[in-house]
């Protein structure tokens, strides 16, 4: 009962005004408890947060199948499983969650298989070697990314019934910058004692510390005061699965959102090619480390801010994000061709323009993630999240293409691509409609 009076008296201050009280949005009988939902939520996401960060595809999960001897053809499959796997199958999971009044279990639920999965990566490893090992590390992925649904769908609905309005953004706004400082230290880490190719018990070490903070959260999540919300709709799940993609037919502001949100996926998919570029200057293993700085840097000072400013408004939000990403592409690529920097100076312009790519697709995820929460209340909320990244998951596996058009056209040509793509996501944004002065 004592840690209560602490509780309101810092989300007080962190709102940083004197109706902290707000209850917009969310049942009457849990206005009591926001404060205490409100941290135990952005504790809970910064410790999966942080094991998003040390079971990265792209690094550990690659060097994990490089190391048993899977063929690379498997390797190329970890990104879109693991970012497209646990939203594809997200309308059918969405039917079966809306029977439940709790949805806090469900969240649970899915974090308590994501440590499982990376439990059972690192016995793989350890028992398996060749294609055989390679297949098994896939297979404990797509339960990972399959667990990683549940948490998505549940944990939506949790937050819009335990934290208000024009609370959202700053809910995933810290949690996005406390994981965010945690990935720097581990990048300076890395940076200061690099691990050596054959070091199998600091990898191991990774899978099982990751495993352990999806373990944590679990905890951590079960703690939340949850009110029961409405179970209408939860009848068959493929039958009600096809009734929601009528929601792309029928909302229209829906449907703006979902191709806004395809668009500003540039932000996330041109940050591979910043990599690129820097290793045609310099590839030793400090710009590797740089990058990771970079990245984790550039999360914790700016998550907060695009937190506050979505509660304000989200859909500016992802106008500024975006219009950040898309100009410093062209940009970037102009100063690289025809700047005529010196050499030391020239290598760091890529970490540099990877730290802005940072802050503009951390407004991104901060704003499209407030929109949809506050777009929608209810099991329409639950619908719009299925729907959404079910449509996105697919996308993402389409981007799969864009590997045969960059033998083609370049890094360069390719990050131009991206650019425009996300310039005209931007130009979208603004006709969204407000959803916060609802």
């Amino acid at each position: 009962m004592a840690a209560e009076p602490r509780l309101d008296s810092l989300y007080s201050k962190l709102m940083n005004e004197e109706d902290a009280r707000v209850c917009k949005d969310i049942p009457d009988s849990a206005c009591s408890d926001v404060p205490q939902n409100f941290f135990l939520q952005v504790l809970a996401n910064t410790l999966t947060s942080l094991g998003d960060t040390l079971t990265n595809p792209k690094t550990t999960l690659a060097w994990l199948l490089g190391v048993v001897g899977a063929p690379v053809a498997l390797i190329a499959w970890l990104v879109p499983i693991r970012e497209s796997g646990s939203m594809l199958p997200q309308l059918l999971i969405a039917a079966w969650i809306r029977r439940l009044p709790y949805r806090r279990a469900v969240w649970v639920c899915g974090s308590l298989l994501q440590a499982a999965a990376l439990l059972a990566m690192g016995a793989v490893a350890w028992f398996f070697e060749g294609a055989l090992a390679g297949g098994l590390i896939i297979a404990c992925l797509i339960v990972f990314s399959l667990a990683r649904g549940l948490c998505s769908v549940a944990s939506k609905d949790v937050i819009g019934k335990t934290v208000p309005k024009t609370r959202r953004g700053r809910l995933n706004g810290l949690a996005t910058s406390l994981s965010g400082w945690l990935a720097l230290a581990f990048g300076v880490y890395c940076l200061i004692y690099p691990p050596n190719d054959d070091d199998m018990l600091f990898y191991a070490a990774l899978l099982i510390g990751a495993a352990l903070l999806w373990m944590l959260a679990a905890l951590v999540y079960r703690r939340i005061d949850e009110a029961p919300g409405a179970t209408e709709g939860g009848g068959n799940a493929f039958s009600h699965a096809l009734g929601n993609i009528s929601l792309l037919r029928d909302d229209a502001p829906f449907r703006r959102f979902v191709v806004t949100r395809a668009l500003l996926l540039c932000s996330a998919l041109s940050a591979p090619y910043y990599v690129v570029l820097a290793r045609d200057v310099e590839s030793g293993f400090g710009m590797l480390g740089a990058f990771l700085v970079a990245n984790g840097l550039a999360s914790s000072l700016s998550a907060g801010v695009w937190g506050r400013m979505s509660d304000a408004s989200s859909r500016q939000v992802l106008i500024r994000a975006a219009l950040l990403a898309s100009l410093l592409g062209p940009l970037v690529i102009a100063v690289d061709r025809w700047a005529n920097l010196p050499d030391a100076l020239h290598a760091w312009l890529f970490p540099l323009a990877f730290f802005v790519l940072g802050i503009a697709h951390a407004g991104v995820r901060v704003g499209r993630k407030t929109y949809v929460l506050d777009m929608a209340g209810g099991n329409k909320r639950t619908d719009y999240v299925s729907v959404g990244n079910s449509v996105i998951g697919l996308i993402l596996l389409a981007t799969g293409l864009f590997g045969l058009l960059s033998g083609l056209i370049g890094a360069a040509g390719m990050l131009l691509l991206l650019s425009a793509i996300g310039l005209l996501g931007a130009l979208l944004a603004t006709t969204l409609p407000e959803v916060q002065q609802d």
